[in-house]
């Protein structure tokens, strides 16, 4: 991790519907400070991260479980997720992982996908300021580009 960067260490604090657009947001929360930010995903993600909090286990590993079992069988660790951007209402975040060696190995990802994989790797989640910063001057104009409904009756409306 960048040590010159300023970045807000948060965990998940709930898992809410929006009630406008009827889309997933998981709102993420300063541990050591009154950080919110909130960031829309979608179902399928939602999904993932609800059970991965309720610690329900799937019959099948589901693709998260599949990428913490391959990041694992790859003798990787992972270091944290950040929460890097926000531009045009769409969130980016980066997965840093550890070799063998203690080099990073950097990861593109949605942030949806981060949380859930930091879920299941017990990695720290962190926010760059610079995306509260934006997140507080903007607000969502459309719904997350996950377009595909799916029931969401399965995973709590607020998680503690």
């Amino acid at each position: 991790m960048d040590i010159d960067r300023n970045l807000i260490e948060v965990k998940i604090g709930a898992l809410i519907m929006d009630p406008n657009t009827n889309s997933p947001i998981v709102v993420l929360k300063g541990v050591e400070s009154e950080t919110v930010l909130p960031i829309w995903v979608g179902a399928f993600e939602a999904n993932a991260i609800a059970l991965e909090i309720e610690k329900v286990v799937p019959q099948r590993p589901m693709t998260h479980d599949l990428l913490r079992n391959i990041i694992i069988e790859c003798r990787l660790s992972a270091a944290s997720v950040i929460i890097t951007d926000l531009q045009d209402n769409t969130f980016y975040a980066r997965i840093e992982l550890l070799d063998r060696g203690g080099d990073a190995v950097l990861l593109d990802a949605r942030p949806s996908d981060a949380i859930a994989l930091a879920l299941r790797m017990d990695c720290p989640i962190y926010v760059e300021q610079k995306v509260i910063d934006l997140s507080a001057s903007s607000t969502p104009t459309e719904e997350p580009s996950d377009d595909i409904e799916t029931p969401t009756d399965d995973w709590p409306e607020l998680i503690g």
